[in-house]
């Protein structure tokens, strides 16, 4: 089996509302970029990119003369032909290798008739639970604003009634810390016995990271993910915070990770598929993780089905799995594989059973959603639609105000 073409596909799939984070929102829509890898035996695999546009196309046709007739099973020598760790200091690949080791491991899955997990090591649970991953936001013409502790504590209902989550994850870093404070102590209040995580994405000061983490001491804490920027920071606030401290942020790579064996700053090592360059590296890491007692967690990016797929194959395989993982993927209206989106069952979602990822594209929502993209384009990350002219600062002072309403 060899590659004989490389296509990439940018997306916009609607949101159910503009999500709020600490660096700015998800303006309304995920855009995602869809890679098919072509092989010559007529097999496709699939891989998915977060962001993208015209320029994530380019980039992945120009990788096309790097593995023309590359072998998917070869992901070891696949790694250095598009990320060589020197050369990557020039071309920052590690996402595009990402997509592409996810579509290789689709295609040895669907040649050898077994799913991707089978590859990895083989499954230790059939199904991966996830948080609640609550968002404040803006009203869309669908749903109400979230920006109150009632109404936050309400939406947490209607996702627990509705997907059964048990565990809740507040995306903070928009309104003031102690605001923010109010709200989650309310999610502990209304839900007795379920867990609660809090990220405000590090852009607390050192002094507010330490006075939200004694804060939140006596509550039923699974951790409190990335409260201040680097490993330093969060190092001073592990010691002196009782809350377990996760990190998405500054444990995205392996001499990053022995730094933090080395000198722990983080409890718990959230594994994103396509910030580690792979399904792969994320497995290894682990592997360190369980080694030296880290907890592992796997992280959100805004995925797709596609990359979905990915984190329950590699939730699948984890026996060090011990935290609930992150999905924004109920956020989500709908999704550009066959049938929709997946379906969460007790709050958890089942491991795809087919080969390779298990899941394929629906050529309709693909090409509805790529007609979507060119008619609204992409939007910034990192900036607030109801906010013009605000940035954020690492750490941050302006806070949203929490008085103002964006319906009225």
């Amino acid at each position: 089996m060899k590659i004989v073409d490389i296509r990439a596909t940018t997306v916009a799939v609607p949101l159910e509302a503009p999500l709020r984070h600490s660096n700015g929102a998800h303006w309304g829509r995920f855009i995602r970029t869809i890679v098919e890898v072509e092989a010559d035996n007529g097999l496709v695999g699939l891989g998915e990119m977060g962001g993208g546009g015209e320029s994530a196309e380019a980039a992945f046709r120009a990788l096309v003369p790097y593995l023309k007739d590359h072998d998917p099973f070869q992901l070891e020598t696949l790694r250095f032909k598009i990320a060589n760790p020197t050369a990557s200091l020039y071309n920052n690949r590690t996402q595009l290798l990402a997509a592409v080791e996810f579509a290789c491991i689709d295609l040895m899955g669907q040649q050898l008739g077994v799913p991707a997990c089978d590859l990895l090591g083989g499954r230790v649970r059939d199904a991966v639970p996830f948080a609640s991953y609550l968002f404040f936001r803006y009203p869309s013409e669908r749903h109400a604003e979230i920006r109150t502790p009632g109404q936050l504590v309400e939406h947490a209902r209607a996702l627990k009634r509705q997907h059964g989550f048990t565990v809740h994850k507040l995306k903070g870093g928009v309104f003031p810390p102690d605001y923010e404070l109010e709200c989650y102590r309310a999610l502990a209040d209304a839900f007795p016995g379920d867990r609660l995580r809090y990220d405000p994405n590090a852009v607390l000061s050192l002094a507010e990271g330490l006075r939200f983490g004694r804060a939140i001491e006596g509550l039923d804490n699974d951790y409190l993910e990335d409260p201040v920027w680097g490993l330093e920071g969060l190092r001073a606030v592990r010691e002196q915070v009782r809350v377990p401290l996760a990190t998405n942020t500054v444990v995205v790579n392996f001499e990053q990770l022995a730094s933090n064996v080395l000198r722990r700053a983080a409890d718990v090592v959230l594994l994103d598929t396509t910030f580690w360059g792979g399904i792969r590296p994320c497995v290894k890491a682990a592997g360190v993780c369980e080694t030296f007692q880290l907890g592992v967690a796997v992280h959100s990016s805004g995925e797709l089905g596609i990359q979905l797929a990915t984190m329950l194959h590699l939730g699948a395989v984890l026996p060090n799995l011990t935290y609930a993982a992150d999905a924004h993927y109920h956020q989500l209206r709908d999704d550009v594989i066959q049938g929709g989106r997946l379906a969460y069952a007790g709050g958890a979602i089942p491991v795809p059973t087919g080969p390779g990822l298990g899941v394929r594209l629906d050529p309709d929502r693909v090409a509805r959603y790529a007609e979507l993209y060119r008619e609204l384009g992409g939007y910034p990350y990192d900036r607030d639609p109801g906010r013009p002219g605000w940035y954020a600062q690492v750490p941050n002072e302006r806070f949203a105000d929490p008085a103002v309403s964006a319906e009225s």
